[in-house]
């Protein structure tokens, strides 16, 4: 059911791989809620993709862009104002890369070079985003960007390895640039700390099946799917929300707020009180 909770905002949305991207599912969603955008990524990762069904989808123009790019950036909002006909309302910031995991180099034995470029590709890419549009004035009053994240910027997961810090410093972005870009346009930051999502992205990871059956069996809600995380992200783009800023949201099913759960003690054999 939709709500027309975008009916007449404009927005971009960077992240659209293939169906199973939380970035594809809120293309969907804020073309249901009547938002017009759009959709942007890396030329490499356009050509592994399927994006053009999604444009084709959505009724939207795609503008290939290397977010690590002031030039490319720059480019993104100049043509997506003029492709619109006005200025931004939302941004979706849903770029993550560590060449460390593609690598599978163990933390500990981290190549400093694939390290700076995963840092620059999924975190330093949303302090540039947001300084072009700043600096472009090219987002309204009460605008709305949301980065998506994961929980291991605040508590250690081995197999995330490099992309744990790399996602602490994009949460600290959010937060830093948010300050600023709030009192300057009263821009709203924020990211979403997302559940372990069966992804292109997160199923690459090693471990990733074990590590999302356990989450989901702590999670007295379960783990969030990737349309759930998308209709979350609406609310954000959303005038609902206009208050809401520079806050990391955990949006997982409560499993950040749990120590352990029954199913969990269980497994071990260990009888759980009621």
């Amino acid at each position: 059911m939709a709500y027309n909770l975008l009916k007449g905002k404009r927005g971009i949305i960077s992240g659209a791989l293939d169906k199973n991207s939380i970035a594809w599912k809120v293309a969907e969603k804020a073309h249901e809620e009547g938002a017009t955008f759009v959709l942007t990524n890396a030329p490499i990762a356009m050509r592994m993709g399927e994006i053009n069904k999604l444009a084709e989808k959505t009724n939207s123009q795609i503008i290939p862009a290397d977010a690590t790019s002031i030039d490319d950036l720059t480019n993104l909002f100049t043509k997506s104002q003029e492709i619109l006909g006005g200025k931004i309302d939302f941004v979706l910031h849903s770029i993550g890369m560590s060449v460390n995991i593609r690598k599978k180099i163990p933390y500990v034995e981290s190549n400093y070079d694939y390290f700076a470029k995963g840092i620059d590709v999924s975190a330093m890419s949303l302090h540039k985003m947001l300084a072009v549009a700043m600096k472009l004035d090219a987002i309204n009053e009460w605008g709305s960007v949301v980065a998506l994240t994961y929980m291991a910027a605040q508590r250690t997961f081995p197999f995330y390895t490099d992309m744990a810090d790399i996602k602490a410093m994009l949460e600290s972005i959010a937060r830093s640039f948010g300050y600023h870009y709030g009192l300057a346009k009263k821009v709203r930051v924020n990211t979403v700390s997302q559940s372990p999502t069966k992804t292109t992205a997160g199923t690459g990871i090693k471990g990733f099946g074990d590590f999302f059956d356990y989450a989901n069996a702590i999670a007295p809600l379960g783990n969030a799917t990737a349309e759930d995380c998308a209709n979350y992200c609406i609310t954000l783009f959303s005038d609902l929300t206009k208050m809401v800023t520079m806050q990391n949201l955990f949006h997982d099913g409560g499993y950040s707020t749990t120590g352990v759960s029954n199913v969990v003690m269980e497994s071990l054999g260990v009888k759980a009180e009621e």
